[in-house]
């Protein structure tokens, strides 16, 4: 399918600075196309995703991305976007996040091949560029009244910049210009808040080609939600891409979730489905939204491609489980992410009744209440209903001799973990 025929059908053009210029230049055959990612953590987030398969996409319809991960930049802090000054980081710390994010990034672009995908540090050309040279050879191409009239810059008169994030825009608009002219790069991609910055890198080359260049900017949209609540953020933080930060059970919840009125955009952003398979979910979330059919595949296509296959099927038995109640059939790794952020207690008994687990542990406020509790049915020990006022709780009632999961109730999960 034609590349930017299917980008229109996904929504995922925004801004282009020559559309018809850009169709010509891929249908003459291969461009080098690149996005950076700024190391401001040791993971990226959900947020970046939707660059990086963008970057995916161009790759699959045969042009060449290369990575840029910003060890310079991640230095100085990009203002698009924010209302306040980035708190910098120390050098060692970004050379830490870069090397994390170019691990992650090798993950969705092909590294082999006629069109292999590259990463590339802008530390290598900026980190040995002296202040003068700087000045003199760079940021003599800047007027400051056309710096001033960006959005990144005006936004942040009022609040305040410092001349060091004031000065990111240049830093961007070089890497631009080093890759134009190292590795033939023609196009640059970001996000919608980086236009500014793109169309100054697209100035800078032209300036230093006396006008010849071919080169192109490229935005995708912001990606927002239909209640008008933050993408990518939960009241357990930010959604990131490395499963120490958040697992593979908890991406696959957020997209599980995700609300009919903007299922079938995401669908289209975030998976490879074909228009095909994505019309047919359309309609199924027109026709019968108790199924959550798109849901469901939304949530499997992400994880499995951010986290391998493997960690997709973990994800759904962990659903599944704790769905029908059937906590026994996990492993303790699944009850690590299944139970994450649920209340804990650890113990160091080998045996306790179950009585007094309840009282001690805080699942029941007291022994009246718990004895009512376990009479009633209430509670259930690794998932099984237990009436039995002297059950005893044993280490047979372990899950990998780790922990064992305590629920009181319909849905209030408690987590008994041990020290012995």
């Amino acid at each position: 399918m034609d590349l930017l025929k299917d980008l229109e059908y996904r929504g995922l053009i925004n801004q282009v600075t020559d559309l018809e210029g850009l169709k010509k230049q891929l249908e003459e055959g291969q461009v080098t196309l690149y996005c950076g990612f700024d190391p401001t953590a040791d993971s990226l987030h959900i947020g970046h995703l939707l660059t990086v398969l963008t970057l995916r996409r161009f790759q699959i319809a045969g042009n060449k991305p290369l990575a840029l991960v910003g060890g310079a930049t991640g230095l100085i802090g990009d203002p698009s976007g924010k209302k306040a000054e980035r708190t910098l980081n120390e050098k060692e710390i970004v050379i830490q996040f870069s090397n994390r994010i170019r691990e992650q990034l090798s993950r969705f672009l092909d590294f082999s091949g006629d069109n292999a995908a590259k990463t590339v540090n802008n530390y290598d050309w900026i980190g040995s560029l002296d202040v003068i040279s700087f000045l003199r050879d760079v940021g003599k191409n800047f007027g400051l009244n056309y710096m001033l009239a960006k959005d990144s810059v005006e936004s942040r008169i009022q609040t305040g910049i410092s001349f060091t994030e004031f000065s990111y825009m240049i830093l961007q608009s070089y890497d631009f210009l080093k890759l134009y002219e190292n590795e033939n790069c023609r196009l640059q991609i970001g996000g919608s808040d980086q236009w500014g910055n793109i169309t100054a890198g697209l100035e800078l080359i032209r300036k230093s080609t006396e006008g010849e260049a071919k080169a192109f900017g490229f935005t995708i949209p912001l990606v927002t939600k239909s209640d008008g609540t933050k993408f990518g953020k939960t009241e357990g933080g930010a959604i990131w891409l490395d499963e120490e930060k958040t697992s593979p059970y908890e991406l696959y919840q957020f997209f599980i979730n995700t609300d009919d009125r903007d299922v079938v955009k995401f669908l289209k952003y975030f998976t490879f489905l074909s228009h095909e398979e994505i019309n047919a979910l359309e309609e199924e979330v027109r026709t019968a939204p108790e199924k959550r059919s798109a849901q469901r595949k939304l949530a499997e296509e992400v994880t499995q491609l951010v986290h391998g296959k493997e960690a997709l099927s973990q994800a759904v038995r962990i659903s599944e489980a704790l769905f029908s109640g059937n906590i026994a059939d996990l492993n303790a790794n699944e009850i690590k992410q299944g139970f994450k952020d649920v209340p804990s207690f650890e113990s160091s008994e080998k045996e306790i009744g179950l009585l007094d687990l309840l009282v001690t542990a805080k699942i029941s406020p007291s022994k009246r209440q718990g004895r009512e509790d376990i009479q009633n049915g209430a509670i259930y020990v690794n998932g099984v209903r237990t009436t039995e006022l002297d059950k005893v709780i044993t280490t047979q009632d372990r899950i990998e001799n780790q922990f064992t999961i305590i629920r009181r109730g319909k849905k209030k999960y408690f987590v008994i973990k041990y020290n012995n």
